[in-house]
């Protein structure tokens, strides 16, 4: 027996990916993929800050504001970034330099990369229709892939997943 979206039996997870900063952007992406590998059908739905993951180009940023966990390894130790250093002009785009010069460095995949693995391994991909409005984006803004949709076509999947995230 057989469903639209897989085997009856299949597990299903769905993961709301609401922010588009480069530390937020890996988590729902390396869930998806990873879950997709061991065969769980796996939805995604790019709204609010989360819906520019989904745009052609990206320039993703780290955000030192408010993130006191971030320690950035430099000079041997682990060095932690006050709030205060957020209100220096730049600092948002060098600590975003220094991230992806680290991810490069360790061999850690892009989100360009994990995107496209998330895509090859058909893990569904729903860009928030209000937010498309919200925002004035087009579908022809987005790479190729996701579909188009509201809050109850995401439901359509939630209410039948063994896993729902909210990241």
């Amino acid at each position: 027996m057989t469903e639209a979206n897989g085997t009856a039996n299949q597990k299903k997870m769905t993961i709301i990916v609401t922010k588009g900063t480069l530390d937020w952007a890996y988590p729902p992406f390396i869930l998806a993929t990873t879950a997709a590998a061991m065969g769980v059908d796996t939805t995604m739905f790019f709204t609010f800050y989360g819906l520019p993951l989904l745009l052609k180009k990206l320039d993703l940023k780290l955000s030192t504001l408010g993130n006191p966990a971030m320690k950035m390894p430099m000079m041997g130790m682990h060095m932690a970034m006050p709030n205060w250093v957020s209100t220096i002009p730049g600092i948002d785009s060098m600590a975003s330099s220094m991230m992806k010069g680290m991810m490069k460095k360790k061999g850690i995949a892009s989100l360009e990369e994990l995107r496209d693995m998330a895509l090859e391994a058909d893990v569904k991909m729903i860009a928030c229709q209000m937010t498309m409005d919200l925002f004035e984006y087009t579908m022809e803004d987005m790479i190729k892939g996701p579909v188009l949709g509201g809050a109850a076509n995401y439901m359509e999947y939630a209410l039948k997943s063994d896993v729902n995230l909210f990241i």
